[in-house]
């Protein structure tokens, strides 16, 4: 899957564990201007550390969008909870190229895998400092479930797409 923007050209495809850093680097940089926003440990557990994304990347199907010089430019990782639920965790792209179509190709692999392995219905879970985040899941067919937990002393509100 190509997508291309500002005269670049964006690949989605599956992640290794050679993305790792990339993909580190990319959290970081998209989530960096929510950090005062989020506690320390909120913070930490959404943009990883070494040994995290390399666990994510065993535990998770991690999507990257890499452009032709190999750079990660985004990510999103997702698994099947049960046999017919599935789970998104930690969509990011570089805030440089927001608005390129990068999250909406990376959302479109991370369903279209999940719905191949069987799930008709996918969560993810948000904190309210992403409301841009919140309004492009919005647009895309997810909506509050009215579930909230607990993350690292911040509130995280669950959104639910039932696929077709």
């Amino acid at each position: 899957m190509v997508v291309t923007a500002e005269k670049n050209e964006f690949v989605i495809r599956p992640a290794t564990t050679r993305d790792a850093r990339g993909i580190l680097e990319c959290l970081a940089a998209a989530f960096e201007p929510y950090r005062a926003s989020y506690t320390p440990a909120a913070y930490l557990d959404t943009i990883l550390t070494a040994g995290t994304v390399l666990q994510r990347l065993q535990a998770m199907r991690v999507f990257v969008a890499v452009t032709a010089r190999e750079e990660i430019v985004g990510t999103i990782a997702c698994s099947a909870v049960d046999a017919s639920e599935g789970h998104l965790r930690g969509m990011a792209a570089l805030p440089r190229l927001h608005g390129c179509g990068i999250a909406e190709r990376l959302l479109r692999a991370a369903e279209a895998d999940l719905a191949q392995q069987g799930c008709s219905r996918i969560t993810l879970d948000t904190t309210e400092p992403l409301r841009r985040a919140i309004s492009f899941y919005e647009k895309h067919g997810y909506r509050a479930s009215g579930r909230t937990t607990d993350f690292f002393g911040m509130p995280l509100h669950e959104y639910v797409k039932e696929l077709q």
